[in-house]
C-alpha cells in the first residue's frame, strides 16, 4: 500500500510539473512509470483524471487563457508591470520569438488526457471493480478537456499539431506536422459527441458538478465550436440542452450579494464549468491584477461598455464598477474582489476561472438564433438578451433598438452584451474573431476597429494593413518549436 501511495503521488507530480525543455511539445514521459508502476486499479485511473484537472489549475494555464482571449480584445491595456511580449501582442506586433506563443502547457495537459484515453480501458482487465460506466465517465472527462484545449489552440494559432495518442516512450515520434484548423474543429466535435454519450449529469455534490466535466459543460463547449464552424442549428440544439435542463439560473440581482455569490464564492446556479482554485491552490489573479499589475481595463470601459448614469450614481449595471473593474482606476476587480466594497486578502484569493457560465450559453443561443434568421428566432434572441440585461440592471443608455430580422444588428447587440457580461474572462478576442470570420470574413472590419482601439496613432495604418491578411489573426508558431520539430511550417503571415 505504501508503494502504491508513493506511485500515485509520483504520477500527480508528473502531471502538474513540466518536462525537460528539450522535449518537443513537452510530452515526453519518464520511461517506465506509465505502464510498469501504474494503471492497475480504478484508483490509478481516478488519480490520473485528477492529474488532468491539476494541470488545468496550473496558474500558467489560466494566465495563457486570459492573455490569449483578452490582450487583442480591446478591453485590456498594459499595467505598470506588463512585459514587452505582452505589449507586443496588444499592439499587433507579434514575432515568433514572443514567449506568449509557447503552447507547451496546452500539449502537456493534452498528453495527460491522451494517456487516460489510451491506458484506462485496459485497467478493467486488472481491476474488476472498475465498471464500464465508471470507465466511460473518466473517459468523458479526458475527451472533453482534450477537446477544449484543441479548440483553444485552433482559435489561437489556427493550424496546430493534432496528436491523439499518448506519448509513452522516448522512442515516440516527435516530428508532427500541423493539421488544418478545420480538421482540428472536426476532431473537437467528434471528441465532444463521444464524451457526451459517456458523460456524468450529476456527481452528487456542487463543487464536483461545477468543477468537473458534466454533460452540460460538454453541451456548452459543443455550442461554442458549432458557432465557430457556422453550424448554427447544431449550436442552438446544444444550448437548448443546457437551458431546458432547468439545472441553471441567473442569480437574483436584487440581492446585494450577487458579485460575491457568482464570482468571489463561485459554483453558483450560474456556473457550468469553473476551474476550482482554493486557499491551498491559489490562482494567479491577485498578483497580475493587483500586487504587480500586468493588465488593467481600457480607460473607456465604463463609458462605452457599461454606461454611467450621471444623474443617479446608484443606478448602475451590476456587472461594471466594483464588479468587473474599479471604474476610477481601471483595476480589474472580477477575480480579486470579495464584495463590491472589499477585496480578498492574498491568502484568500481563490476566485475560480470561469470557463462557461449560464449567461454565456444564453448569449450563444441568441447568436445561433440570430444567425438562423426569421422574425421568431430574432425575437427569441432579443428575449435572451433582455433577460440578462434586466437581471443585471443594464442601463438604458446601453440598450439597442434592433429589429428582430436585422441579423447583423442582433449580432452587434450580442457582442456588446457579451463584452458586459464576460469582461476579462478570456472571451473577447475570440468573440470578435468568430463574428468577423463568418461568411468568408464578411465583417473583417470589426477586427480592425478592435485592434486600433488602443493603438498609438502612428501605428494604426500598419495595424490596419496587417489585419487585411486573415493569417495575421492568429499567433505564430514559436521559434523554438520550429527548431525542434522540422515537420512544422510557420503560419504564412510570419514567414
Amino acid at each position: 500500500m505504501q508503494t502504491k501511495i508513493k506511485t500515485i503521488l509520483a504520477i500527480l507530480i508528473l502531471f502538474v510539473s513540466t518536462s525537460s525543455c528539450d522535449d518537443y511539445l513537452d510530452l515526453r514521459p519518464q520511461d517506465g512509470i506509465v505502464r510498469d508502476e501504474f494503471w492497475k486499479t480504478k484508483e490509478d485511473v481516478q488519480a490520473a483524471v485528477i492529474g488532468i484537472y491539476s494541470s488545468m489549475l496550473n496558474p500558467a494555464m489560466t494566465r495563457y487563457l486570459f492573455m490569449h482571449g483578452e490582450l487583442r480584445g480591446g478591453m485590456v491595456v498594459e499595467g505598470i508591470n506588463a512585459t514587452d511580449d505582452q505589449r507586443d501582442i496588444m499592439n499587433t506586433n507579434v514575432l515568433p520569438s514572443n514567449g506568449l506563443t509557447d503552447w507547451s502547457i496546452f500539449y502537456s495537459t493534452i498528453n495527460y488526457c491522451n494517456t487516460v484515453i489510451d491506458l484506462a480501458p485496459a485497467v478493467k482487465n486488472d481491476d474488476p471493480t472498475l465498471t464500464q460506466t465508471q470507465l466511460n465517465h473518466f473517459l468523458s472527462e479526458a475527451l472533453a478537456i482534450r477537446a477544449y484545449l484543441y479548440f483553444t489552440l485552433a482559435r489561437t494559432f489556427k493550424d496546430v499539431p493534432l496528436k491523439l495518442k499518448a506519448t509513452l516512450s522516448d522512442q515516440d515520434n516527435f516530428q508532427i506536422p500541423t493539421s488544418p484548423q478545420a480538421a482540428i474543429f472536426e476532431q473537437v466535435i467528434k471528441d465532444l459527441k463521444l464524451a457526451e454519450t459517456y458523460a456524468v449529469e450529476d456527481y452528487g455534490d456542487v463543487p464536483s458538478n461545477k468543477g468537473r466535466i458534466t454533460i452540460y459543460a460538454i453541451n456548452a463547449m459543443l455550442a461554442d465550436v458549432y458557432l465557430w464552424t457556422e453550424n448554427y442549428q447544431g449550436a442552438l440544439e446544444a444550448t437548448l440542452k443546457v437551458t431546458e435542463s432547468k439545472k441553471f439560473s441567473l442569480v437574483d440581482a436584487s440581492a446585494s450579494t450577487w458579485f460575491n455569490t457568482v464570482f468571489a464564492n463561485g459554483n453558483s446556479t450560474e456556473s457550468i464549468f469553473e476551474l476550482q482554485y482554493s486557499r491551498s491552490n491559489l490562482g494567479p489573479f491577485y498578483t497580475i491584477f493587483l500586487l504587480r499589475p500586468e493588465f488593467k481595463a481600457q480607460a473607456l470601459i465604463m463609458d462605452e461598455v457599461y454606461g454611467i448614469d450621471f444623474n443617479n450614481p446608484d443606478n448602475k449595471d451590476i456587472r461594471g464598477d466594483e464588479a468587473a473593474l474599479i471604474g476610477a482606476t481601471g483595476e480589474i476587480y472580477k477575480f480579486t474582489g470579495l464584495t463590491n466594497d472589499d477585496r480578498k486578502n492574498l491568502q484568500d484569493s481563490d476566485t475560480h476561472w470561469f470557463v462557461y457560465r449560464y449567461a454565456d450559453v444564453m448569449l450563444m443561443q441568441a447568436e445561433a438564433l440570430a444567425r438562423l434568421g426569421g422574425e421568431e428566432n430574432g425575437e427569441n434572441a432579443l428575449l435572451n438578451i433582455e433577460k440578462i440585461r434586466e437581471n443585471r440592471n443594464a442601463l438604458l443608455q446601453t440598450e439597442q433598438n434592433v429589429s428582430s430580422t436585422d441579423t447583423n444588428g442582433l449580432i452587434d447587440y450580442i457582442l456588446a452584451e457579451r463584452a458586459r457580461e464576460l469582461a476579462f474572462e478570456g472571451k473577447r478576442w475570440y468573440d470578435v474573431l468568430r463574428v468577423a470570420r463568418a461568411n468568408n470574413y464578411e465583417r473583417k472590419q470589426l477586427l480592425i476597429n478592435l485592434a486600433i482601439t488602443n493603438a498609438p496613432p502612428e501605428r494604426q495604418q500598419s495595424i490596419i494593413a496587417k489585419l487585411q491578411d486573415p493569417n495575421s489573426h492568429y499567433l505564430p508558431i514559436n521559434t523554438y518549436e520550429l527548431f525542434t520539430n522540422k515537420a512544422l511550417v510557420q503560419n504564412p503571415f510570419y514567414k
